[in-house]
């Protein structure tokens, strides 16, 4: 396994593969691995002749409020993690050889991004379209792996490369979570014991909502109000959304039906975490 940390060094060995014929299976992180990726690269390596894995805290996905100074990093560790689960290569650039001096061109959204995380992170998915895209053109792979945890960003994903004929398949992978139920998160390290005790209302919230539209509910809003009236039994807990969206527009309905995504977003004391439950 290598880790470089230049485009260039990154588009000879890819052009060394494609010469060959490799396929290349793709996971772009931000780093500070676990579970949840792990389960992105298995599924690379068991459907690619080759996979790599990007490693960068993007600067641009973040808000100037939000944590990206102290966003947990650990090449190290992230690097033995990547090697164990067989990958090829480690992409991991500084912001430098990413966004150069004068950089000022972007990938934009409209739609998709403007509900859930869009509306409390206005910047954010802008941030995560263009480095993605950034990504896709220096890597060049077959296919790429995404967590069904970011279930938005996984769709705008899908849409970004349906509207720009990107030639990738976009391939999500489902929630790993905690023997408890808590989703797998790199924010997760920043809870105390207290307060990785109190995000469980947020599995639980879950868990509670998927039951209910199993069970027939097919009003929205009564899901979402039960679903709110399990977090708020928490004095942690801060809700920054719970809603039901149309699974491939990210936009709010009032009737249950056709692939439909109910996501949440929460604070725990100062760490904001989310998760979903996702039904066709």
């Amino acid at each position: 396994m290598r880790v470089v940390s230049t485009i260039q060094e990154v588009r000879e060995q890819v052009k060394a593969w494609k010469k060959e014929a490799l396929s290349i299976g793709f996971v772009p992180t931000m780093g500070y691995l676990h579970e949840g990726h792990g389960s992105l690269i298995t599924n690379a390596r068991q459907n690619n002749d080759k996979v790599i894995v990007s490693i960068f805290v993007n600067p641009m996905q973040f808000g100037p409020t939000e944590d990206l100074a102290s966003y947990p990093r650990d090449l190290e560790k992230d690097s033995a993690f990547c090697k164990s689960l067989g990958v090829d290569l480690i992409f991991h650039p500084e912001p430098e050889e990413m966004y150069t001096k004068n950089f000022c061109s972007y990938v934009d959204m409209d739609v998709l991004t403007k509900e859930l995380c869009g509306l409390s992170r206005p910047l954010h998915f802008r941030g995560v379209c263009t480095v993605v895209n950034k990504l896709f053109n220096i890597v060049k792979p077959d296919r790429a792996y995404f967590g069904q945890k970011d279930a938005q960003q996984l769709a705008i994903i899908r849409r970004m490369v349906e509207d720009l004929n990107m030639d990738i398949q976009i391939i999500g992978c489902p929630i790993v979570r905690e023997e408890d139920g808590l989703a797998k998160s790199s924010r997760n390290t920043y809870l105390s014991q207290e307060e990785r005790k109190a995000a469980l209302c947020l599995s639980r919230s879950i868990k509670m909502g998927q039951a209910l539209v199993e069970a027939g509910e097919r009003d929205a809003e009564k899901v979402i109000a039960r679903m709110q009236e399990e977090i708020n039994k928490e004095p942690l807990a801060t809700i920054d959304y719970v809603k039901c969206v149309n699974g491939l527009t990210m936009q709010q309905i009032e009737h249950i039906e056709g692939p439909i995504l109910v996501a949440i977003a929460v604070y725990i004391g100062k760490t904001r975490l989310i998760d979903n439950f996702m039904m066709e």
